[in-house]
């Protein structure tokens, strides 16, 4: 069994590792952490756990939980994980980090759009970016993975594909994306207090928003060449889901059959990533409480651009599945271990 300590387990991102874990055959949860419910049994946070997980919380000792356990996932917001990482707790345990400490090679531009200071670059460089769809041959080594955004995966697996072919010129790529009100995390605020966010949709964090660097970064890596894009996120009235519209100038004019043949080259095995069939666009609702992410295209012949979509669960594949599913590639066991989990409806 693999010993699993948990760093934020009563934040959203936390509460759902908990419950994907519960059902995974080689893993043990030891450690239930969270700064503010300690010593509060874990089922009067979520009460869905009552008679399920009979532990406390405990604290954030990274140190003391590195020799308790094989693997930590760090559930919490940025710059906690990076606060208390250091060798001796990477000589001892595997890390799985959900913020996005180490989610950028350039610690400038982090410390820039994350308005903080990064307290240990030092492990920036070895971190590998868990999206493994795209670097599952370097998770399975890694002792620390950062662990994508729940944004950044979505846009980054929509658009990968013609991205890496060279299809579209990346400096017309646009993203437009939204998501529900659990993305936002736990705590109090008073943009999403059910009367501000039900029977409404906005814009935040225009021109600004986070995710940007990681997504330009991703999709770089993938072009082979620096972009600039422009990244739009909205807050939709629902709890889970993310719905992804991108858009790009195509750089000579294909067939649908050719681009389809783009996204099967690299997903038609992956388990993960279902690519849907022509004409069906991705909804939040097919894919809610599920690992799987669901793209497809259309091209727009009038103006020789093509539109990019997908849709996940932003809680799963956007944060909890997806750290699982690095775990499983970091232990050896299969990828989709704890993770067949089909989605609900309605």
């Amino acid at each position: 069994m693999i010993k699993v300590g948990i760093i934020g387990a009563t934040g959203y991102a936390g509460g759902e590792l908990v419950r994907i874990l519960m059902g995974h055959k080689h893993a043990e949860i030891k450690w239930y952490g969270s700064r503010s419910y300690i010593d509060k049994k874990y089922c009067e946070v979520y009460q869905n756990m009552f008679q399920i997980v009979d532990a406390v919380c405990m604290d954030d000792n990274m140190k003391a939980l590195a020799d308790e356990v094989d693997v930590i996932f760090t559930a919490t917001p940025q710059g906690l994980c990076a606060s208390l990482i250091d060798e001796e707790i990477l000589s001892k345990v595997k890390v799985i980090d959900l913020s996005a400490d180490f989610r950028i090679k350039d610690v400038e531009t982090y410390e820039k759009w994350y308005g903080i200071e990064h307290k240990s670059p030092q492990f920036i460089e070895e971190a590998v970016y868990g999206l493994c769809e795209i670097n599952r041959e370097e998770v399975k080594h890694a002792r620390l993975v950062a662990n994508p955004g729940c944004y950044p995966t979505c846009s980054t697996l929509s658009v990968y594909p013609l991205a890496k072919e060279g299809l579209i010129d990346m400096s017309t790529v646009i993203i437009d994306a939204k998501s529900g009100t659990s993305g936002a995390g736990r705590g109090a605020k008073v943009d999403n207090l059910y009367c501000e966010v039900n029977e409404n949709i906005k814009a935040y964090g225009v021109a600004v928003h986070r995710h940007t660097p990681e997504i330009e970064e991703q999709l770089g890596y993938a072009a082979g060449e620096n972009i600039l894009l422009n990244f739009t996120p909205h807050l939709v009235p629902m709890n889970r889901g993310i719905l992804v519209t991108a858009y790009a100038a195509l750089k000579k004019t294909v067939t649908y059959e050719e681009v389809k043949a783009i996204y099967d080259k690299y997903y038609q095995k992956e388990k993960f990533v279902r690519v849907l069939e022509k004409d069906v666009c991705p909804q939040t609702k097919w894919v809610e409480g599920s690992n799987y992410v669901d793209v497809n295209f259309k091209i727009d012949e009038r103006t020789n651009r093509i539109i990019m979509m997908g849709a996940m669960d932003n809680l799963v594949k956007g944060a909890a599945g997806q750290a699982v599913q690095n775990m499983n590639l970091m232990f050896g066991l299969p990828e989709t271990t704890g993770l067949e989990l089909v989605p609900m409806f309605p």
